[in-house]
């Protein structure tokens, strides 16, 4: 595994031109409340650079390839309270830098290892304070200068260059992605089925009742961390985009949308799934169902290298649109053609985000949604809904290795005009979609999609 991050740190070096250096921190270590700790999570961009774990650590890295490590001391008194250190005596051999320090010898390292170099790259506005410490060790290196020593003279943001590195996924990832996404699969499977028994056993069925299903099978096989706070709503709740497990009940009738995935080794999954408490889709339940998933097989099929990112989107709404003309959510005397529709956005009340986002790292993972140096070719237009003028761009070419999620919705509030048997129906389908040549592999498909395939698993 070490020669993963070593292939990393090569290709980062590479990229940061004669007398560049690259520094990195770790994530901080954050206080939950009084002395206890929220569990700590590593900083991606310093994880993919070195696979190490600890808090309190950073790398440095030079356009030559050396690598520097500071990590926290051996000791023993502290290994007792909160788990034993690599140290730097045994960091070079474990995780492949150069060398290897203490962090309390951090200041007075960096501004040595800063000398008679012309850049310094480091992450901008992703660490609190982190500009104002590298201004203090340049600052340290300009004191020198009268004895020959030179000064980096230019600052860059490296999450450009580590961006458009992470975009892109190893084999190594693709594999610990599709790990993830088969935990998380089987997590749904389990709520689904302990939902339907509990209300076939008449007993009270709670949000939390199901999240705790989700954390049980993600911690079982192996996962670290849930990749994000779990949605588990249920009824009217499931039209909160961001809705949070709580307490309220899961009722017969209800559709309930759980959109969880874990994060295995660094990397996230990212799974919805909507789907009846008591196991069976009413008929207006069942016409929404179909119409989003018949969208997300669209998006999917939009999905392939050679492609833009954007693609997977027009190709869901389009579909979102034609059947909300088809059961009455929308009508062609008030909102015109499907063709008015798209130009008006007249979806947007009930589908108002976007189908996909990049994943990997992290759940909504980096990397540009707009295709480098490509020239802009549209003119700017006024947004039908807010009227804001806004320059389009063209988006970005899809990838063979690109990840990303694929995940239609629709949502219906009560409203004038709204039929009635539709009010309070959230539904949302998502899947984790691999680029490949010739389309995508859907990697979190484990859990079923088709309303049918639900019914039959809830029924068991």
């Amino acid at each position: 595994m070490t020669s993963i991050y070593a292939q990393r740190r090569a290709a980062l070096a590479a990229q940061l031109g004669t007398g560049g250096v690259a520094i990195i921190p770790t994530a901080p270590e954050r206080i939950r409340n009084r002395d206890a700790d929220f569990p700590f999570r590593h900083d991606s961009y310093f994880f993919y650079l070195t696979g190490f774990s600890e808090p309190n650590a950073w790398l440095l890295l030079e356009a030559n390839g050396r690598s520097t490590l500071f990590c926290q001391p051996k000791d023993l008194e502290r290994e007792i309270w909160d788990g034993i250190r690599l140290g730097p005596q045994a960091a070079p051999a474990a995780l492949g830098v150069s060398q290897a320090f203490s962090v309390s010898e951090l200041d007075a390292h960096i501004p040595k290892l800063l000398e008679n170099q012309t850049s310094v790259w480091y992450p901008f506005v992703t660490h609190d304070h982190l500009s104002s410490q590298v201004d203090g060790w340049l600052n340290k290196v300009r004191a020198r200068v009268r004895m020959g020593v030179s000064c980096p003279s230019v600052q860059q943001d490296v999450c450009v260059l580590l961006d458009e590195m992470r975009l892109v996924k190893d084999a190594h990832e693709q594999d610990t992605m599709r790990s993830a996404a088969r935990i998380s699969a089987a997590a749904h499977v389990r709520a689904m089925q302990l939902s339907a028994r509990m209300l076939r056993d008449g007993q009270d069925v709670r949000e939390y009742h199901l999240e705790a299903e989700l954390l049980h099978e993600f911690r079982r096989h192996g996962s670290q961390f849930p990749a994000y706070t779990s949605i588990v709503a249920a009824g009217a709740n499931a039209c909160v985009l961001h809705y949070r497990a709580d307490t309220a009940p899961v009722r017969n009738g209800d559709l309930v949308l759980i959109d969880a995935g874990c994060e295995l080794d660094g990397y996230a999954s990212d799974i919805t799934r909507t789907f009846p408490a008591n196991g069976k889709f009413s008929g207006p339940q069942r016409a929404l169902y179909d119409i989003v998933l018949a969208a997300q097989y669209a998006s999917a099929n939009a999905t392939r290298a050679g492609a833009r990112f954007n693609d997977p989107h027009e190709a869901a709404v389009k579909v979102l649109a034609q059947g909300l003309l088809d059961v009455g959510l929308l009508t062609h005397d008030k909102h015109g053609s499907l063709q008015d529709v798209l130009e008006k956005k007249a979806y947007f009340p009930f589908y108002m985000h976007r189908t996909s986002h990049w994943l990997g790292m992290d759940v909504h993972d980096c990397g540009s949604y707009v295709e480098p140096g490509e020239a802009i070719t549209e003119p700017p237009k006024a947004d039908p809904i807010t009227g804001a003028v806004v320059q389009p761009r063209p988006s970005r070419v899809l990838h063979p290795g690109m990840v990303l999620t694929l995940e239609p919705g629709l949502y219906v509030r009560p409203g004038e005009g709204v039929p009635e048997q539709f009010w309070h129906i959230g539904i949302r389908i998502e899947d984790d979609a691999i680029v490949t040549a010739n389309g995508c592999e859907l990697i979190s498909r484990d859990v079923p999609v088709d309303a049918g395939e639900i019914e039959a698993l809830m029924r068991g």
